[in-house]
Formats: structure tokens, C-alpha cells, sequence
């Protein structure tokens, strides 16, 4: 069984080795959140690693990780728990005439009946416990989060015919919000909060050498540079939206199965798709920018 890192400093080692290169500031957020068992909100644009945080924990904690992904229309029932009916109604038929109607109802409202969905296997997650992801938490609705807050601000649920479940142990929970919409206050009240922008330039590139087998270091330094200059004004403000580490990743596997051995306006054009995940954002990658983009800067 893993403990909970001692330091930062051992966090930080322990995500590096599960292939996460996570700055000071992320670090020492969920040192506190690991340390506080408080949830921890993390907030930032599409691609820069929140999801991944999580997985990562997961790993390094060595606990099972628990994903619920949200959306529009999520209720309780996919998040908590809902009946076997089938189960239950064959329990009732099988024996209907020799138990009174309350005791039917008692041994049908037994846990053996429930189906756990993730909120419910968190806390009911054996030691040393589980990470639960609570993924695009501003995909749901207002009521969805309300019916967060209990779980948010201690670690237990309420069902009705059974009553008040609290954690075993208490879960890891990550939040993430891609902030398609502003989050309750009482949400963020539960929560310790970070906001995850993207990384600096020796941090991509320390990312994307770790994920991409077989990329060469000059390639690898000139996809850190390309993208780090392209997320940057004036250039940014050409594109709706600019490419996250996922993409940078994906765009770097692209070049390896490629057989790129550098950069030129033609590659860059070629796998715009890679990088940017809307037309107009494809289209504004032109060869006159993608030159511009590749120029040296001055020294």
C-alpha cells in the first residue's frame, strides 16, 4: 500500500515518474488537497493536463481510479447509484404470498440491489481508498451541482431507503472545468481551487520528449518552440483556439510517423488538423504564417 507523498518535492518526483511534469504551483495544490482531504477544482482550457492529473495521482497514490464524466442532462442516478429492478422484481414474484408487503420491502431495498455508479464506489472504495474524477464538471447542470455539495463537503451521500453512506476512506476527488460556464460558489467553496494554464516552454518540452518514443531532441525543440510562439502574441490572437499539450503530443507522434527531421512550412500546413480542431482555425494556419512562425526569433 502507497502512503501519501511526505513533501512536494516527492510528489513532484512521484508524477515525473508516472510521466507527469507538473510545475511548483500545481504540485504544492494537490500536496495540500492530499493533505487537507479536501477536493481540488481544476480549471483551464481543453488539452492542458487537468484529466491527466488525475491519472496520474491515481498512480502514484496506487489507488483505483474512478471516472465520472459529465454532461448535459448527467442526473443522479448515473452518478450514485441506482435499483436492480429486474433483480427486485424477481425477488417480489419469487416470494410474493409468504412475507407481508413490509418485509418485501425491506429485503428488496438491500444493498446486494443497489448498481454503484462512481460517487457511490468512491466511498465505498476499500484502503487505501480511491481517486475519483469528476471530469468537465460545467457540462452538467445547476441541480447536478447542488446534489454535489454533500459529497463535496464531507464525503457522504444519502439514500433515501438506506440512509446516510459515508467514505471508508476518504476519496482523492479532481475536479476539472473547462469554464464553458461559471461553477456555484458553493462548489468552489468545497473545494481548494487551480487554475492550470499552459506550460512554459521547457515544460512542454519535457513532456513531450517523456510521451513520444523516438522523437528526436532537435525535433522535440522545434515543436516546443513552434507551438509555445503560436500560443503567444500577436499570433494567438489569429486562431479561436490554440492547441494544448494533448495536441502538441499528438502533433509530435504525427511528425515521428511521419519521418520529419525538421520543420518546414509544408509539414506544418500539412498537419494543421493535428494541432487545431476547427476549420477556420486550420485555414488561419496559412504557409506565410506557418513561415513567420518558424522565423528564428531575434536574439
Amino acid at each position: 500500500m502507497r502512503v501519501t507523498p511526505a513533501s512536494i518535492d516527492d510528489l513532484l518526483a512521484g508524477l515525473q515518474a508516472a510521466g507527469y511534469h507538473a510545475d511548483r504551483r500545481l504540485a504544492t495544490a494537490a500536496f495540500l488537497a492530499l493533505r487537507l482531504q479536501r477536493p481540488l477544482l481544476l480549471e483551464g482550457e481543453p488539452g492542458v493536463g487537468k484529466t491527466e492529473l488525475a491519472k496520474s495521482l491515481a498512480q502514484v497514490l496506487g489507488r483505483e481510479l474512478l471516472r465520472l464524466q459529465c454532461y448535459d442532462g448527467l442526473e443522479h442516478r448515473d452518478a450514485l447509484y441506482e435499483w436492480n429492478y429486474a433483480a427486485q422484481l424477481l425477488h417480489m414474484r419469487a416470494v410474493e404470498g409468504r412475507e407481508s408487503v413490509d418485509e418485501i420491502e425491506r429485503e428488496v431495498y438491500q444493498p446486494r440491489y443497489l448498481i454503484r455508479r462512481p460517487l457511490l464506489q468512491a466511498l465505498q472504495a476499500p484502503a487505501p481508498g480511491a481517486v475519483l474524477l469528476v471530469d468537465e464538471v460545467d457540462r452538467a447542470d445547476e441541480p447536478f451541482e447542488a446534489f454535489l455539495l454533500e459529497y463535496l463537503g464531507e464525503y457522504q451521500v444519502s439514500i433515501p431507503e438506506i440512509g446516510t453512506v459515508r467514505a471508508v476512506v476518504p476519496p482523492v476527488t479532481i475536479l476539472t472545468s473547462n469554464r464553458t460556464r461559471d461553477l456555484h460558489d458553493a462548489v468552489k467553496r468545497r473545494c481548494l481551487y487551480h487554475w492550470l494554464d499552459y506550460p512554459d516552454r521547457e515544460r512542454e518540452l519535457a513532456i513531450v520528449r517523456s510521451r513520444v518514443p523516438g522523437l528526436a531532441d532537435s525535433l522535440a525543440r522545434q515543436v516546443a518552440d513552434f507551438v509555445s510562439r503560436l500560443r503567444s502574441q500577436p499570433f494567438a490572437d489569429a486562431f479561436q483556439r490554440v492547441p494544448g499539450i494533448a495536441e502538441s503530443v499528438e502533433w509530435a507522434r504525427a511528425l515521428v510517423a511521419l519521418d520529419t527531421l525538421a520543420l518546414d512550412p509544408e509539414v506544418v500546413t500539412g498537419t494543421a488538423g493535428i494541432l487545431f480542431k476547427q476549420r477556420e482555425d486550420v485555414a488561419a494556419l496559412t504557409h506565410e504564417r506557418a513561415t513567420e512562425l518558424l522565423r528564428p526569433e531575434p536574439a
